[in-house]
């Protein structure tokens, strides 16, 4: 078999966890070729496929890495014409692959789906810091991201004690608020604004200024996708080279500007932005990412072709690529984490 490799979409930790579990299993149990392919599907969509061949060695020592060794792009998407889909198809024909493990989002998946109705063979890997795909409960990167994030606020919580601020700090994750929330709660916040609840201002100056009472600092986390009762998602920028044309960011400063005239403390606002992706993964991602790709190289193996390799529960699965293109999973209205953090008196904006 000739099986080939490509990493989509923005780029995230454990990727080449995955990688060399897809390379290594392939190799050892079946021998097949294996063929790393360049800059996602990029390396599928010009007049030639830009590709390297992945061997025992070159996956070796890259488990802890963070980024891709093959790099990647969330721009390139064969699907927006059919002149770019033949191309790919074409690329994919002519590198003589049984198939295609495509390691991505949601986006990812969504463009893995259509090139499998042309009649590539694919298997899915979930990838993202967002941990927004449907139909998983836990996608590598994520832990990653919210280790980091809950870093990022304990150093705010100092800072912010010593000179009785208030102290926003902006995470990413899109439309869903899962880095949100659980960063939030594992840094202690004092308020966790999610794009699936719409924050009252009020709500939120009315918890800081009972904190300001005490002599206490407050911290807030917010998601970027959030955004208050009545209002609008706050976008950076809109890009016109992307199958995503929105870019969101800035609700942690509008925040901040809606915050400050109400209280008496100094309000400060945090993006932290890609350092959320970057550097290596944390040992719960190694390990989550390997499995997953030792699963994508089994569902190979077994002809199990248009699949996406699942976590459910504490168990690996799979499910339908149909099932997950075009779709987010978001932080549903029942969470128990949600129902932990009103319990212990951590204010979600409510009120």
């Amino acid at each position: 078999m000739r099986i080939g490799v490509l990493t989509g979409g923005g780029d995230c930790p454990g990727l080449n966890a995955v990688i060399r579990a897809v390379t290594k299993s392939l190799l050892r149990q079946c021998g097949a070729e294996v063929i790393g392919i360049h800059n996602g599907f990029a390396g599928l969509m010009g007049e030639a496929p830009q590709t390297r061949t992945l061997d025992w060695d070159r996956v070796s020592g890259i488990l802890m890495q963070g980024g891709t060794i093959l790099g990647t792009s969330n721009k390139a998407n064969p699907l927006a014409s059919e002149a770019s889909a033949a191309q790919a198809m074409t690329n994919a024909r002519a590198l003589g692959l049984d198939a295609l493990v495509a390691i991505g989002g949601d986006g990812t998946m969504a463009i893995a789906h259509g090139l499998s109705l042309r009649g590539l063979h694919i298997v899915g890997v979930p990838k993202t810091i967002d941990n927004d795909i449907v139909g998983c409960e836990r996608s590598f990167g994520f832990d990653t991201a919210v280790a980091t994030v809950t870093e990022a606020i304990e150093r705010l919580q100092t800072t912010g004690q010593s000179h009785g601020r208030v102290m926003i700090i902006e995470t990413m994750g899109r439309y869903a608020g899962w880095i949100a929330l659980e960063a939030g709660l594992a840094g202690a916040a004092d308020v966790i604004l999610l794009p699936e609840i719409d924050y009252s201002v009020e709500a939120v100056a009315a918890v800081c200024r009972e904190r300001e009472q005490r002599g206490r600092h407050s911290l807030i986390c917010i998601g970027e996708g959030a955004k208050p009762r009545g209002g609008a998602l706050t976008i950076e920028r809109r890009v016109t080279d992307s199958p995503d044309p929105i870019r969101l960011g800035g609700v942690g400063h509008a925040l901040r500007e809606q915050l400050q005239p109400l209280l008496q403390s100094e309000v400060r606002a945090t993006v932290l932005g890609h350092v959320q992706r970057g550097g290596a993964p944390t040992p719960f991602d190694r390990v989550l990412a390997t499995q997953f790709g030792n699963e994508a190289a089994q569902l190979i193996m077994a002809g199990r072709f248009n699949q996406m390799v699942t976590l459910r529960g504490e168990r690996l699965a799979s499910l339908p690529l149909a099932e997950v293109a075009h779709q987010s999973r978001h932080v549903p209205a029942d969470h128990p984490l949600l129902r932990t953090a009103r319990q212990i008196g951590v204010s979600l904006g409510e009120g």
